[in-house]
């Protein structure tokens, strides 16, 4: 195993160039060493360790934004008193992450990069209509994360760019909603997870493991822009079949999937949206 450790992002995005994207970029390692014990051509890698580039590490909030840096963990947030205050989702969010130790280590861009239809700070980092800064020794691109996954463990992330910073608009919530599905209350996988939330821009509803990627659902966006009456939980069902791919696995049944974050949403929005017996109030 080769471990290279820049101690700059110009440093990181060098390495990268010169070894034509074939070098793992970890963070917090916990997606990889999850895996170690079986994936033995792992160990036979090379791994371009990120943790002494401190300019990656901060937070910051703008007048506009808040935006992560490439290093900023879920615990980062977590003890974010104005996250608390005004991204709720986000902590909502990164307190489902598996247990503190994996939340002091785990940052938000190796959820996002790690692809998986599971990640739980992806659907709260969509629903806030994040953007993604990709960087490379060429320059950054900028990639809206709703946009960002072409399919399973797929990106648009060239293999020689970093995840650098992710941008979350400050936009006025009026609705924000984070609620995860699992075997147990904590350090679980997801097996149904929903993100909500609304603002000026309109509402934005997604979901996790529900489909080979986190994945944004227009069709249950457009009722409740729309202001579609519904009665229960079925009344979600044909808009979760238009926008998701309910996928079957050792955790759950397609069907389980489906009928569970058709309750999920109902159970949610009821006393935003006022449905009483099928009609708004």
């Amino acid at each position: 195993m080769r471990v290279i450790m820049p101690e700059t992002l110009a440093e990181a995005v060098d390495a990268l160039a010169e070894l034509e994207g074939r070098a793992v970029p970890i963070a917090g390692g916990t997606d990889l060493l999850v895996h170690w014990p079986e994936r033995l051509a792992d160990r036979s890698a090379t791994y371009l360790d990120l943790s002494k580039c401190e300019e990656m590490r901060a937070h910051v909030w703008s007048d506009d934004a808040l935006v992560l840096g490439g290093l900023t963990t879920f615990w980062d947030i977590v003890r974010d008193k104005r996250a608390r205050a005004e991204l709720g989702l986000l902590v909502d969010a990164a307190r489902t992450v598996g247990a503190v130790q994996i939340q002091s280590r785990g940052t938000w861009a190796g959820n996002i990069v790690n692809a998986s239809p599971a990640a739980d700070g992806v659907p709260a980092l969509m629903a806030l209509d994040a953007t993604v800064e990709l960087t490379s020794a060429g320059g950054t691109e900028q990639v809206r994360l709703d946009e960002f996954y072409l399919g399973y463990k797929q990106m648009r992330r060239r293999p020689d760019q970093l995840v650098t910073r992710i941008s979350v608009p400050r936009w006025a919530y009026s609705v924000q909603r984070f609620v995860k599905v699992g075997s147990r209350r904590a350090q679980a996988i997801t097996k149904v997870g929903v993100a909500v939330a609304r603002s000026g821009e309109g509402w934005r509803v997604v979901a996790n493991s529900m489909a080979p990627t986190v994945r944004r659902c227009p069709a249950i966006e457009r009722m409740l822009e729309d202001q579609v009456p519904v009665s229960g939980p079925a009344g979600f069902e044909e808009a979760i079949c238009s926008d998701l791919s309910p996928i079957g696995d050792i955790r759950s049944t397609e069907a389980y999937r489906r009928g569970v974050m058709a309750r999920v949403l109902f159970h949610e929005l009821s006393p935003i949206c006022g449905w009483v017996g099928g009609e708004p109030e």
